[in-house]
């Protein structure tokens, strides 16, 4: 059954625009409150990113979560997998996120994490939406509940990600910078790099609650890689606005994406003898990583496009390490969602190991050329429903054999379908992917 107000990843929009309104989002904490409140004055967590926004939204979400008699603990300004942690460590009820992730400033949104720390139920977030359909209604006023600030809730997050890797491991003469991207880590993030020993110069460390994702972090990376150039800096980290994205910079300033970090976290547990499994990435993910980890003799299955259906296929094989190629990295055996600053952690923890640089340590995977073409068509549909399409693509992949592949998926939001062909041979997979996309827009 399809929902009305949660996406794949919670709720997110336009700040001012239904449902990112004050009255829908203190609706929504009752709501909330109301299903995952197992016992009186059971807690929820609230945390937040930097936009402006997030203020309006942490008090409409305190009164509403009040109303259902249930306490509040708010953690202020925290990295997303921090609120997962927190709210695992303080046994609460629920977590909730106040962020909408790598957007800009004046959008916002509303995502949870259960007892364990982990996404919630299809199940749980359709009983949320059926009480949004009810009466808002408030407990007598001896079960109301209080709300207190959680002063310590920063550095119980840094003391975790620190313990994510070996205490034998030091990072001192390792020149960082860190890119924060005026968001949710910018304190938390140079802070954990700088105590394990590394030199420190965080960057797009501001907030002023209008410029998170602005220009920097880890969906814009020009500016970082000309400082980590222009400092002769080792390499750099970006992080998104809720920091659960990781991209970085080698010293030669070349972008290492969220498919180059998980072949080097895949390889180094399976050299230090932590791998269990196989890792997932999603049909998005580069053919040079399944290549470089088949080469290594681990499995790679791909999921469907998005972190939720990562984690999905990871739970289902009993797997640790999982990612996209937009840099949402999962360590299963460190944290129970995606974790930017753990992901990075554990990158610099094999550079250190293996006494490599970050540009070293890539070169173990070539990435394969790929060309992704949109086609406009007048209706979502499943381009392989159609014969003429389906034996097109049927062809191509005669043409490459194992050395490419065709990827023809409709967008889940627009009335396109995107077209994406990998190959050795980057002149050749241009130029069947261009031939692929006019098949499709003349039988589409």
């Amino acid at each position: 059954m399809s929902k009305k107000y949660f996406g794949t990843d919670g709720i997110r929009g336009k700040v001012g625009e239904y449902p990112i309104t004050p009255e829908f989002v203190m609706k929504l904490g009752w709501a909330a409150g109301k299903v995952l409140g197992k016992k009186p004055r059971d807690r929820i967590v609230i945390g937040k990113d930097t936009r402006i926004s997030g203020y309006m939204f942490e008090s409409a979400l305190e009164a509403g979560i009040a109303a259902a008699g249930m306490d509040v603990q708010l953690l202020g300004p925290m990295p997303t997998p921090g609120i997962a942690y927190l709210t695992r460590t303080f046994r609460a009820a629920a977590g909730i996120v106040i962020s909408a992730s790598h957007n800009s400033y004046y959008d916002n949104g509303i995502k949870f994490f259960s007892a364990q720390g982990t996404k919630l139920d299809d199940s749980i977030e359709h009983e949320i939406e059926a009480y949004l359909d009810k009466d808002m209604t408030t407990v007598s006023s001896e079960h109301i509940g209080k709300a207190k600030r959680v002063s310590t809730a920063a550095g119980r997050y840094i003391e975790f990600c620190k313990a994510s890797i070996p205490s034998s491991f030091s990072f001192e003469g390792l020149k960082i910078i860190i890119d924060c991207a005026n968001g949710a880590a910018y304190s938390i993030g140079p802070k954990v790099f700088r105590e394990l020993g590394a030199d420190v110069q965080p960057v797009f460390n501001h907030p002023d609650g209008f410029n998170i994702n602005e220009g920097c972090g880890a969906t814009d990376t020009d500016a970082l890689a000309k400082l980590v150039v222009g400092n002769k800096a080792d390499l750099g980290i970006a992080l998104d606005g809720d920091a659960d994205r990781l991209m970085m910079v080698d010293h030669n300033g070349e972008l290492l994406d969220g498919d180059e970090l998980l072949y080097i976290i895949t390889k180094g547990a399976k050299d230090g003898g932590r791998m269990e499994g196989g890792a997932v990435g999603t049909l998005m993910s580069n053919l040079g990583l399944e290549k470089a980890l088949q080469a290594e003799g681990v499995d790679f299955l791909r999921a469907n496009v998005g972190d939720r259906h990562v984690m999905e296929l990871l739970k289902q094989n009993n797997w640790n390490f999982g990612g996209e190629s937009s840099g949402h990295l999962i360590c299963l055996d460190k944290n129970s969602t995606g974790d930017g600053i753990i992901a990075a952690l554990q990158v610099l923890a094999v550079m250190v190991s293996e006494n490599k640089t970050l540009a070293e340590l890539k070169n173990g995977m070539k990435k394969f050329p790929q060309t992704m073409v949109n086609v406009k068509v007048s209706k979502r549909q499943d381009p392989m429903q159609n014969s003429v399409v389906a034996n097109a693509v049927k062809c191509i992949e005669t043409e490459l054999a194992d050395t490419g592949r065709v990827l023809l998926r409709a967008s889940g939001t627009e009335p396109l379908i995107r077209v994406m062909i990998e190959g050795e041979d980057e002149s050749q997979v241009k130029k069947l992917a261009n031939q692929l996309a006019d098949v499709v827009k003349d039988n589409l």
